[in-house]
Formats: structure tokens, sequence, C-alpha cells
């Protein structure tokens, strides 16, 4: 035993310090600084790595661009938020709009599915069963159209398409510079993080997402990469996006004995409503309209959108107006009660159609009315707390239950809004609770619940 080396010895990257401390005792003793494992943390890696948060940066203004356009061409300029301009228009031009998307995006899919059969673009399956690969020009073609459509109106999330070109990034350079399987999987984990982190401005929780979500790891060698990709990208980001948080004039909140306690309800009824929302899409997911048939489902489900629309505008797009009313505490409960129940079911039924999005603000807007709906039922039992505190608090334990990322949950709401972290003990409660729930009663996420069959190349419908 004397004679074998010491685990420092045996460390990638090998100390520069030689001399070990009196103790004899190896850094490698603290769990998440031991060596770097499969992929090894090179220069060629950093280089690819560095390239590839700049790459995400790039396509993140390029997809944002490109949507932000769309809305414009939808509803006009001159408004203060999306919301307003939607709101603004007529109820037929708000059908016809969701009409149009549901053209574009059902051809465009169709064509793209049709004639690219077996090109990957499915981030999570390439990180977790595959070897990092993704096709640059079905990743691209997909991501233009689905920034479009949601431009345009459809109920589904806008960080799907950064994170996939982020992923995309990391797979071109990897490639270029050679690297090993699994330095390339890394390389694109951190990629797609990174392009979640540039779409909204939240670097340390792309950083996560990237860590918790994709690696499931938070150990050193998977962190550090992460972490410097979310940066990089998300200063790149600032050449057309914003540098301010997404929600910047959310007030700051304290926490006080009845939102406290109130938390523990919301953890409750949040993880009940995370298992439905993660088994409803799951469902869809499986069950969606593929082939020619989405050439009419599209149209079909977003025109129904369109018609929901004429009454309630505000589930148009991806729900980032919600969450900021919800935050500010603005909306009569009966209001918030059926915006809440209808903007899963809308996002549900524009996957249903056949479309390819994320689900991460839809996730975060339905979390948020939630919140907002049981503050408002939480008053008559112990007033004192304000809704858009509640809200917060909702937003957090939605977001961190539904993808079974706690962490990650609760710092992208607090980066979102730049004043979460005044309540950081009842996101906690709240967060802890409802992702238990989800864990223990059946322990998917809404990622993989939308996983496809083994039986099929996850490409094919993607």
């Amino acid at each position: 035993m004397a004679d074998e080396p010491l685990p420092e010895r045996l460390r990638i990257p090998q100390p520069v310090i030689k001399k070990r401390l009196p103790s004899g005792r190896g850094a490698m003793e603290q769990p998440n600084a031991t060596h770097d494992g499969d992929a090894a943390l090179n220069k060629n890696f950093w280089l690819a790595l560095l390239l590839t948060s700049v790459g995400a940066g790039l396509f993140a203004d390029l997809l944002l661009g490109i949507l932000h356009f769309a809305e414009r061409v939808a509803f006009g300029s001159g408004h203060a938020t999306y919301q307003a301009a939607v709101e603004a228009s007529s109820g037929t031009r708000r059908v016809v709009v969701l009409l149009c998307a549901g053209v574009i995006g059902g051809v465009a899919w169709y064509c793209i599915r049709r004639f690219l059969p077996n090109e990957h673009t499915e981030v999570d399956e390439a990180v977790w069963n595959g070897d990092g690969d993704l096709s640059l020009r079905r990743s691209f073609l997909t991501s233009i159209i689905s920034v479009t459509v949601v431009g345009l109106g459809a109920s589904i999330g806008r960080e799907a398409a950064p994170k996939l070109m982020g992923g995309v990034s990391g797979t071109l350079l990897s490639n270029w510079f050679h690297l090993s399987s699994a330095q390339r999987r890394l390389i694109v984990a951190c990629g797609a993080g990174a392009g979640f982190a540039a779409a909204y401005n939240v670097p340390i929780a792309g950083a996560l997402f990237t860590a918790e979500v994709l690696c499931g790891s938070l150990a050193l060698p998977t962190v550090l990469p992460a972490m410097a990709c979310s940066m990089v990208a998300t200063f790149v980001s600032w050449l057309t996006l914003p540098n301010h948080a997404l929600y910047a004039d959310v007030p700051t909140f304290t926490v006080n004995g009845s939102l406290l306690t109130g938390s523990v309800v919301i953890g409750i009824l949040v993880g009940v409503f995370a298992l439905g929302f993660i088994r409803l899409i799951g469902w869809v997911s499986h069950n969606r309209a593929k082939g020619a048939n989405v050439l009419w489902a599209m149209p079909l489900c977003f025109g129904i959108l369109g018609l929901v629309g004429i009454r309630y505008p505000q589930l148009f797009g991806n729900g980032i107006g919600l969450a900021h009313d919800a935050f500010l505490g603005i909306g009569a409960p009966s209001l918030l009660l059926v915006l809440f129940l209808l903007k899963p079911l809308v996002t549900a039924l524009c996957l249903e159609g056949g479309a390819a999005g994320g689900l991460f603000t839809p996730a975060l807007a339905s979390g948020a009315l939630l919140g907002s709906v049981i503050g408002s039922g939480w008053d008559h039992v112990w007033a004192g707390a304000p809704l858009g505190a509640f809200a917060l608090i909702g937003a957090a334990a939605t977001i961190g239950a539904s993808m079974q990322a706690p962490l990650a949950g609760m710092v992208v709401v607090a980066e979102l809004t730049h004043t979460g972290f005044g309540l950081s003990v009842p996101l906690l409660c709240a967060t802890v609770i409802a992702t238990v729930i989800v864990r223990h009663v059946d322990g998917y996420s809404i990622y993989t619940a939308r996983l496809q069959s083994k039986r099929h190349d996850a490409s094919l419908e993607s």
C-alpha cells in the first residue's frame, strides 16, 4: 500500500505545484474536484468550447432577431410589448395570423421531416443517449420555423431554437478539433445551455441547466466549462439583445409569515399541477400529427388557438407577457384562473398539431398564474403577502419540478427578475416540495417525457 501512487499523482489535469501539503492528503478527496473523467479538459477542448460559446451567442442574436421580425410583421410595431400589440389588433387579424402560422409551419416541417428524415435535431437525445451528433442543416431550418411561428402567436417556447443551435455549434467545433465522443457530448451540452442563457440573459441559470439537467453533475469538470460557455455566449448576445433582466420592473419582495406558510401550499399544488402538465406534454409528444397529417392538423390547431385568442389574446406567444403581469400582481383572480387553465392546453394543442418548440416560458407562465391564483385565495386565510411574490414562487417551483432541476428553476426566476433572492427561503420550500412530489409520484420531466420511443429514430419526429 505504501508504494501505491497518491491519488493526486493520477489527477487530470496534473497540478502545477507537485509538493503536497504536510497532511499528505490529495485534493481529489473532495468529491466535486476529481479528475476530468472521459471528457478531458485539454487545450483543444477549451478552444472548441470558446468558439462554441461565441456561436451560441451569435445564433441567439440571429434567431431572436427573426422572432422579433415575425412579431412586427404579424401585429405591427410601436407597442410597448408583444402582448399589447396582440391586444391592439382585431380578432380577425389574430385568427388569420395564426392560420398563416399553421400553414407556414405545417408545410415547412412536413418538408423538413420528409426530405431530411435521418438527421438528428434532439439535443437531449444526443447528450444522454447518443454521441453528441446534431445536424446543422435540419437543426437550422427547424430553429428558424420554430421562432417564426412563436412570433406569429404559437403558444410554445422560444428557447428551443437557440438551445438547439448552441448544441449544433458544439457538434461542429468538436468535429473540427477531432474531440472524443465524451468531449463532444459535454461541449454540446454546454452549447445548448449557453444558447438558453443567451436567449434570456440568464448566464448562471444556463450553466446550471447544462450541469443539472443535461449532464446531471455539479462536479468541477462539468460546472467550469458550463459556466464559461454560458458567460461568453451571454456576453456575445449583448450585441443585439438587452443586457438587463427580462422582467426589469418587478418589485423587491420580502418574506413574512403569510408568504412563508403559503409557500408550503404552493409547493403541494404546483407539484400536483406539474405531474399533470408533464403527462400532458408526454401524451401529445407521442400522439401528435405525423407525416402528411401535419399539413392540415397544424393549421387546424393554430386556428383554434386564434379563435380562443379573440377572447383571450394573452395566450398568444410563449407567455412572457402572462408571467410579467402575474409578477406585477395584475389581473382579476377569475381571469388569472381562466388563463392558468387555458395556457397549458393551448401549448399542448400547438404541439399536437406537429409544432416543434420549447416549454420553458409556457411552464413559467403557467406556474406564475397558478401562484397568483393560490395567493388570491390565501389572502382570505392570512392576508399580508403580495400576489407578485406568490407568482414568483409558483413560477420557480413549476420550473424546478417540471425540469426536475430545482437549482436551475430557482436561479432562472431570480435572474429573470433580479429580485427573487429576497424570497430564497419560500422559494426553496415550494420548489423542494413540488420537485419531491413529481420525483416520487412519477419521475418524468418535460424533457424525458418527450423522448421518442427507442424503436424509432428520434430525429424523425423532432
